[in-house]
């Protein structure tokens, strides 16, 4: 993929622009936070680091998703999804700690990789964090 930054997504259809849909997003927001839930159950040990890290960055996914939903937006990948916490949310380190995600996941889901229990657990940090901060950001966004 060519693109570098979220207008080049928007340039490209990769984002594009819909009506904000508030229910959508809500739904997206609950069915993170209860995969959260479910997930703080589970001891991280060398069996499972890999599930566990897979379900705080699909629910980081879908709280992106439901932030970019309440904007009026749908993103199809994930790249695009960086590009819109650098360039548009302007969070350097946000999008720092999403990319190594990103980088993370693809390397376990389309490599192959296996990841050690502290790649999991340092990884499991930084979604938590993407989690939070976009978790205030929809909030915002809601009580107007």
């Amino acid at each position: 993929m060519k693109d570098g930054s979220w207008d080049e997504c928007c340039f490209n259809n990769h984002a594009i622009s819909i009506s904000a849909n508030r229910q959508k997003a809500k739904s997206l927001v609950e069915t993170a936070k209860a995969r959260v839930e479910f997930i703080k159950k589970s001891a991280i040990d060398e069996s499972n680091a890999r599930f566990v890290f897979e379900a705080y960055y699909t629910s980081a996914v879908e709280m992106l998703h439901a932030l970019l939903l309440l904007k009026g937006f749908k993103v199809e990948n994930h790249i695009c999804l960086g590009f819109y916490i650098r360039d548009i949310l302007k969070d350097e380190g946000l999008f720092l700690a999403f990319d190594k995600c990103r980088f993370t996941r693809n390397s376990v889901v389309y490599y192959g990789k296996a990841i050690d229990e502290d790649t999991a657990i340092f990884s499991i940090a930084k979604a938590k964090i993407i989690i939070e901060e976009i978790s205030k950001l929809i909030e915002e966004k809601l009580k107007k």
